[in-house]
């Protein structure tokens, strides 16, 4: 299994094809196992790279997730596109890997070629946790726990656990994740979510604001659709990346 080693971690990763390098990055409860079908679309014409963030999925296990965990997984894609020995990288993240995704672009812009960030907002408050993160997690129905054991095997509920406490102390830190470095962005940037996304309230709104700080940015927005885009549609979901990453 390939593995990486990151601040003394082991770090997982699955790869596919051939081509320039697209890494998908998957979101804060979530996995690579859960990014397959994505990988075996891509990967027909990309070298297609799928991450277990530290502490998910394949990688080491961490008794406390990091306050700044979206940055720290940004780093870890440094790490891995040093470890795949290439310059360059498309990044496709959903969910809180949208937000890494950025953040990457922010930090490291000679690296990232392009983002496609799928449903995700700039911030994070009580109204999102008491509306529906909490709740969601207080009570899992049966597909959401199988989700969880696919992606993190009998330590799912470490992760949901480490994960939800994170972004509790995240919130109390103001939950911004860009502090207004948004407009630092300079590759291209297609962004995508659902209009009806329960876990976005407001996404139209957010999207609209996120694309006037990033200049060389696109944004399509989809009547239908859950959360994430990338998977309760996905065939609009790739026609759309399709588009985007044609025009590079």
């Amino acid at each position: 299994m390939p593995y990486y080693l990151w601040n003394h971690h082991r770090i997982f990763y699955r790869e596919k094809g051939e081509g320039p390098l697209l890494v998908l990055l998957p979101g804060n409860t979530s996995s690579s196992v859960n990014m397959q079908s994505e990988m075996a679309y891509f990967s027909k014409r990309f070298r297609t790279v799928s991450v277990d963030f530290l502490g998910t999925g394949r990688s080491d296990r961490v008794d406390h997730w990091a306050n700044e965990w979206w940055l720290q997984g940004a780093h870890q894609v440094k790490g891995l596109v040093q470890e795949l020995g290439v310059d360059r990288c498309i990044l496709v993240g959903t969910s809180g890997g949208a937000v890494t995704a950025l953040l990457a672009a922010i930090n490291y812009p000679d690296m990232v070629q392009a983002v496609i960030a799928d449903s995700f907002i700039p911030f994070l408050n009580k109204e999102n946790l008491e509306r529906s993160l909490i709740p969601d997690r207080m009570k899992p129905n049966p597909g959401q726990i199988m989700f969880w054991e696919a992606a993190h095997g009998p330590y799912w509920k470490q992760v949901v656990e480490s994960d939800t406490m994170m972004i509790e102390r995240f919130v109390r830190r103001g939950g911004d994740w860009f502090q207004g470095k948004l407009a630092q962005v300079k590759c291209p940037v297609l962004m995508t979510a659902s209009k009806v996304d329960p876990a976005l309230p407001g996404v139209a709104v957010h999207m609209a604001e996120m694309a006037e700080q990033i200049k060389n940015s696109r944004v399509y927005l989809h009547n239908d659709g859950v959360h994430p885009l990338i998977w309760s549609a996905p065939r609009v979901f790739r026609a759309v990346s399709d588009l985007f990453l044609g025009s590079l």
